[in-house]
């Protein structure tokens, strides 16, 4: 499985990015995607995830204002991001989850930066 994260960049504080994530290598509509982030000197955090049957789950600092969704033709996995703030800052990671192996696969992150 091999995933391609891209999106990130540089905005104001209450801008918007939009984040994907390219999946290869899986039966892709069956696992869950998910979106993580890591701010310097802090773990990795989930930001959301969608399950295989379009089930989300947002981490309670971003509800109301990032969306996550799937296309299964495209093998693609996004994070509309609305409302920035500044502690939004950080690394973000797409991941898969395997239906079948429960096993987690990492993309290489993304760098969004949310100035003030």
């Amino acid at each position: 499985v091999q995933l391609q994260a891209s999106g990130g960049g540089l905005v104001q504080a209450g801008g918007s990015l939009r984040l994907s994530c390219a999946a290869s290598g899986s039966t892709f509509n069956l696992n869950t995607m998910g979106w993580h982030h890591q701010a310097p000197g802090k773990e990795r955090e989930l930001v959301a995830e969608i399950s295989g049957s379009g089930t989300t789950t947002y981490a309670d600092s971003v509800k109301g204002r990032f969306i996550i969704s799937r296309d299964n033709v495209k093998r693609t996995a996004y994070l509309q991001m609305n409302s920035l703030k500044p502690e939004d800052t950080a690394v973000y990671y797409c991941s898969l989850t395997s239906w079948f192996t429960k096993r987690d696969y990492w993309g290489q992150g993304t760098q969004v930066t949310v100035s003030s």
